[in-house]
C-alpha cells in the first residue's frame, strides 16, 4: 500500500496569470503588434517555469477591452497548452467593463479560481495606452474589495506618454508597479520581464494558506524589488522620447 501511495503524484495547486490588454483604436499599429509579438514569445518561458515547479501549475487567462471586453478563452488555459491568438485594435477604451468582468471571474461560482486542488493568489498584468472612455471608478472600487484582487500580484505598463498613469496606479495600488514603455522595444522587454517575474514569484510554494496576507505581502514585496532592479538595469526604458 505504501508503494502505491508513493507512486501517486501530489496534485499541484494553480496560479493564474491574467493579461488585461487595451485594444482600443489608439493601440493600432506598432503598439498592438509589439504586444502580440512579446506575449507569443514569452509563453514558452512561462511554460518552462510551470513545468519545473513541482508545487504549482501556471494557467493563463487573457481579457482584452475596447468597446466592451472579451475573454480570449472561456477558462484559464494550462501554459503548456496555451495558444496566443493575435489581438486586433479598434474602438473605445471601456476599462470599467474590463474591471467588472475580471471581478466576476474572481467569483468561485464562475470557476476561474475554483480548482479542486486550490489556487495561489493570481498575478494580473495590465497594459493600456490611454484613458478610460467609461465610468471606471465604480467597477474598480468593487474590484478592489475582491479578496483575490487584494492578494494578487498586480503590475501595469503605460504604453506611450499619453497613457493615464494615475489610473494604472489606482489599479495596482503601488506607484512602483507601473512601468512606462515609450517604444516597441521597451514594451516587449517589459512584457517579458513582468510576465516571467510575476509567474516565478506568484507560483512560489509557501507553507501558508491560499489567502494568507503575510504570504501575499511578501510576494508583492519581492515583485516590487525585482521591478526596481529591472529599472536600474534598463535605464533605456526611462526618460526618453516616445518611439511610436
Amino acid at each position: 500500500m505504501s508503494d502505491l501511495l508513493s507512486s501517486v503524484p501530489i496534485p499541484r495547486r494553480t496560479m493564474v496569470l491574467f493579461f488585461l490588454v487595451d485594444t482600443s483604436g489608439s493601440m493600432t499599429g506598432d503598439k498592438i503588434g509589439a504586444v502580440n509579438e512579446a506575449i507569443r514569445e514569452v509563453i514558452p518561458e512561462i511554460k518552462d517555469i510551470s513545468a519545473e515547479n513541482a508545487d504549482a501549475q501556471i494557467k493563463i487567462a487573457v481579457l482584452d477591452f475596447s468597446s466592451g471586453a472579451s475573454w480570449l478563452y472561456e477558462q484559464p488555459i494550462e501554459s503548456d497548452q496555451f495558444v496566443w491568438n493575435n489581438l486586433e485594435a479598434g474602438g473605445l477604451t471601456e476599462m470599467g467593463v474590463a474591471f467588472k468582468m475580471l471581478n466576476e471571474k474572481f467569483s468561485v461560482s464562475k470557476g476561474f479560481m475554483a480548482d479542486a486542488t486550490g489556487s495561489y493568489a493570481p498575478a494580473i498584468f495590465m497594459m493600456s495606452d490611454g484613458a478610460p472612455t467609461d465610468d471606471y471608478k465604480k467597477e474598480l472600487e468593487v474590484l478592489r474589495k475582491n479578496k483575490w484582487f487584494k492578494v494578487a500580484i498586480k503590475v501595469a505598463v503605460a504604453i506611450g506618454s499619453d497613457a493615464n498613469v494615475d489610473i494604472l496606479k489606482e489599479f495596482t495600488g503601488n506607484d512602483e508597479c507601473v512601468l512606462t514603455a515609450r517604444s516597441p522595444e521597451a514594451l516587449r522587454k517589459m512584457i517579458r520581464f513582468a510576465s516571467v517575474t510575476a509567474s516565478q514569484i506568484g507560483s512560489k510554494s509557501s507553507g501558508v494558506g491560499v489567502d494568507d496576507s503575510a504570504d501575499s505581502n511578501q510576494k508583492a514585496a519581492d515583485f516590487t524589488k525585482q521591478i526596481k532592479e529591472f529599472e536600474k538595469e534598463n535605464i533605456d526604458t526611462k526618460d526618453v522620447q516616445d518611439g511610436w
